[in-house]
Order: structure tokens, then sequence, then C-alpha cells
């Protein structure tokens, strides 16, 4: 097996911070020990990154993803731990890093390239590819402190996507330009990715890590909280932001008596994918595999409101009066759902089975299955609408 293109190993950052601000070096010095607090950004980080692979790193506001992918960049040292990359490594860290503001834009790549390890002749090979890519032709050969932070942006990641990087870390960029431009760079990643390249990429953006990342971590007071399959860790995340981190989400428990084997979410049309459209029907079918003979099975789904994570629907077998025969092997459960009529969004599902008599729960999959719902235009029907006329003199 090759070596990863980036290992982080038990990483740890310390930062001194003064609570009260010394008014002089002489203050400093003599208070450095007695006001001086430590604060501890990372925590004994540890996880790889194989090459070729797109790494999502997300977690709460001070978490630590800046510091630690600065640290991987070598911008920052780590107080303790290792990190090992290979490849030559483009980062957009922060908004407008590495530029001077004195300096026009063409003078900022440059100096930005040779930051990135690129000579003179390798620039101007790159140059026209850059200011295209940035869409910044007018603005060229004007002074990068007049620039808004959208130019900036635009600029960076055209400089950092045209260096040849093995390696690409990417901080929050792509939250600032606009929407077209913020597809123009998801699609410079996408084509990255199939060109094999290693990207680790640290964002709020919780669908965009689903969407386009291999795996995903994330960060909870500098340390490692989860890692995994990015709609795992995004489901964790979600859980950490409602403040139900110490409830102990498990996202997949049970005795296995009984477990899900397949579950599909059918739209009107009886496709399982694409969008459900506002007030269609909706099915959802559950194939559940006995590993004993189970004669007590209860079923039940919940959907949640992706965007607030609070219960829209729910059903449960015995509650409606369905009483599952007992069996050995395999049983589909059907729930039927006459229309869906909650507003456009993403909705997760969570399936649970369980003993009908004692609730010893059997297999539960919590937010395991998403669908979107979109509202369309529809043909306004006439129906009838009670008016009411009055008439006053004017």
């Amino acid at each position: 097996m090759s070596a990863p293109a980036i290992a982080v190993e038990e990483v740890s950052k310390r930062f001194r911070i003064f609570r009260e601000k010394p008014t002089s070096l002489k203050a400093r010095l003599l208070t450095a020990r007695s006001r001086a607090e430590d604060l501890w950004a990372l925590r004994e980080v540890t996880f790889d990154v194989p090459e070729g692979s797109t790494l999502g790193l997300i977690g709460h506001n001070g978490s630590g993803k800046t510091t630690l992918l600065k640290c991987v960049a070598g911008i920052l040292r780590p107080t303790s731990g290792l990190v090992r990359q290979r490849g030559r490594l483009a980062a957009l860290l922060e908004l407008g890093a590495g530029f001077h503001p004195e300096l026009t834009g063409r003078e900022n790549v440059y100096l930005n390239a040779s930051f990135l390890g690129l000579s003179r002749r390798e620039t101007d090979a790159a140059y026209d590819a850059i200011v295209d890519f940035a869409e910044l032709e007018d603005f060229m050969d004007n002074q990068v402190k007049f620039y808004s932070s959208g130019m900036l942006v635009r600029l960076g990641f055209a400089v950092a996507v045209h260096v040849d990087p093995e390696v690409l870390l990417i901080d929050e960029v792509l939250a600032v330009g606009d929407e077209a431009y913020q597809a123009k760079c998801i699609e410079k990643i996408r084509s990255f990715q199939r060109e094999g390249r290693t990207i680790v990429l640290v964002t709020h953006a919780l669908d965009t890590v689903r969407e386009i990342c291999d795996r995903a971590v994330m960060l909870h007071h500098g340390r490692v909280h989860a890692i995994g399959h990015p709609d795992d860790v995004v489901r964790e995340m979600r859980y950490v932001l409602l403040g139900q981190v110490d409830e102990g989400f498990v996202p997949e428990e049970g005795t296995r008596e009984a477990e899900i084997a397949e579950v599909r979410i059918l739209r009107a049309d009886g496709r399982a994918e694409g969008h459900v459209l506002r007030d269609d029907p909706l099915e959802i079918v559950v194939d559940v595999r006995a590993n004993r003979p189970i004669d007590d099975l209860d079923a039940d789904f919940e959907i949640l409101d992706g965007a607030t994570n609070h219960p829209v629907l729910d059903a449960r077998t015995s509650r409606a009066g369905v009483d599952i025969e007992p069996f050995d092997g395999r049983k589909r459960v059907r729930f039927l759902i006459e229309r869906f009529p909650y507003n456009p969004g993403k909705y997760w599902v969570t399936i649970g089975l369980s003993s009908r008599r004692t609730g010893r729960l059997y297999h539960v999959q919590t937010q395991r299955y998403l669908f979107e719902v979109i509202d369309v235009p529809r043909v306004q029907e006439r129906v009838h609408v009670p008016v009411r006329i009055e008439v006053e003199d004017a």
C-alpha cells in the first residue's frame, strides 16, 4: 500500500494567550508566566488522506480547522506530533493570503506563484490561464487593495489551481464568491478529482462535503470527534450543532435479531432517485431480514427536516394497527404516504425495527437516508372560494 499524501500523527498545537495586554515589552517579560494562559487549539489529532482522495474538514467555529490546515501547509509548526506531506502543495487558506495590498493583481500573481514554488518562466506560461479563470482581465494592473472580497478570492483560487498542485488545501474561500463562480470552482475541483489529485476542503457548507468528498473529519474543541463517510460525519455535525452531542448520537444500533436489509424511498413515478415534488405521494419500502424466528416485529420511520433536524412525520406498524406475522427469513414493509406537503428542502429518514412486546431495539438506522423536496409550478385549478361583497357610499 502506498504512503498517504498527508499523514497527521498525534498533532497538538498550543497558543499562549494574554488576558491583559502588557503596556510594555518589559511588563510582558515580567508578567508572561503569571498572566499568560495556554490555549490548546488542537489535541492529538490523527488521520490520513490517501493520495487522490478528497477530505472534508468540518467543525464549529473555533474547533481548530484552520489551525490544522496551517500545520499541514507548513505555516504553523505543531507543538507536538508530526505532519507528513508528499507532492507539490498549494494552499488557499484565507482571504487575500499571500497578496500585498500595494501591488497590482499582475504583480501579486507572480509573487503568489513564487510562494507556491513556480519559476518566472512557469508563471509566464500560466499567467493567461490564471487571469482568464479569475475573470479579472480589466483589473490586473490595479492595486489589489482596491479589489472586492470576491475579486480577491477569484484571483487567489485561480493562482492556487494553476500551479499544477498535487495537493490542494482550501479553507472556506468557496463561500465568498458569487454563485456562478462557486460553481466554476466546484467544477475545477471535480476536474482535479478526475486527475487523481489530493484535496482537503475546510467548509461550513455541509452539503458540499457530502457531494464532493470521499471522507470527512469533524473537529470538536480541537479533537477529532468523528471520522468516516461524509454522510455519517455530517449527521454527527448536525447533532453537535443542535447541542445533542452529549446525548450519545449513534447512527446505527440494535441487537440485529432482525435487521434492515434495504431501504428505498420511491417517488410518485416509482423511481428511487431524483427529487420529490411537494404534495406528491411518497413510499418508504423497508426490507427486513430475520436472523432468528421473529414473532413480534414492530417497524417504524421518522422523517426530519434537514435544516432544523426537527421531526415532521413518523409512523409505526403497531400504532397503525398493522400486525406483522411471525417469520423467519425476509419481510417487506411499505409505508405509503399519500402526499408529502412539507416545504422544499432536504429531509433525513430514520428507520427502526423493534420488539412490539418489549420495545427492545432490533435495528435502528438514524438519519441514514436522504431525499430532497422541490416545488414546481402547477396549473391553477378552478375551485370554489367564498367571496363576500359589501356596498357602501363613496
